[in-house]
């Protein structure tokens, strides 16, 4: 009888864990800095970034679905020189007076078996939105060693035309082509 309630306790938290709930992640800003890298004239291949990202990554990687909310904040681009950061925020390219922030969203993760290998959503920049597909080149959870939480992190690249978003200025000298890479931490909520 022992025997049992042993087999039926363990068959049930068998069940139990494989079916797993959704669980809720907040991004890490100090680890999340999306780069965005473009040809400027032919002469170089320049390398920005964005300081301030806030968010929320919902993963059931047992259904393999979810979501992901992401704001950067468009007035913390880093281009490594504040002159220039001027230059960017400008209205003929972010116009961060009149649209301070840049999102994503996501319903759609896309699994490889039990990995992770894309992500498809709706960017919105300058108050234009476009799908775009973010190509996950490695995705690892794992509890952090010094929060004692969960946490997974990600890296992801994408391309965008900065044409389709009223950010075209000195198209084709300056490549209107965008690549993106962006580095994802997020803890446990």
């Amino acid at each position: 009888m022992k025997f049992r309630s042993l087999l039926a306790f363990y068959a049930a938290l068998y069940c139990a864990s494989a079916a797993a709930a959704p669980e809720t992640y907040v991004i890490d800003d100090a680890h999340t800095l999306p780069r965005f890298s473009y040809s400027h004239f032919g002469y170089s291949t320049q390398t920005s970034r964005f300081d301030k990202v806030s968010g929320k990554i919902v993963i059931d990687l047992a259904a393999h679905t979810g979501s992901v909310e992401v704001s950067v904040d468009t007035r913390s681009v880093d281009t490594g020189s504040a002159l220039f950061n001027q230059h960017i925020q400008d209205v003929d390219f972010l116009d961060t007076a009149h649209y301070p922030e840049m999102t994503f969203v996501s319903d759609k993760l896309i699994f490889d078996g039990d990995k992770l290998i894309a992500v498809e959503g709706v960017v919105t920049l300058k108050g234009i939105s476009k799908p775009i597909n973010l190509s996950v080149t490695s995705f690892f959870c794992m509890p952090h060693p010094i929060l004692k939480k969960d946490a997974c992190g990600a890296n992801v690249k994408a391309t965008l035309k900065r044409s389709d978003f009223n950010l075209g200025k000195y198209a084709p000298h300056v490549s209107d082509e965008l690549s993106l890479e962006i580095p994802v931490e997020a803890h446990k909520e």
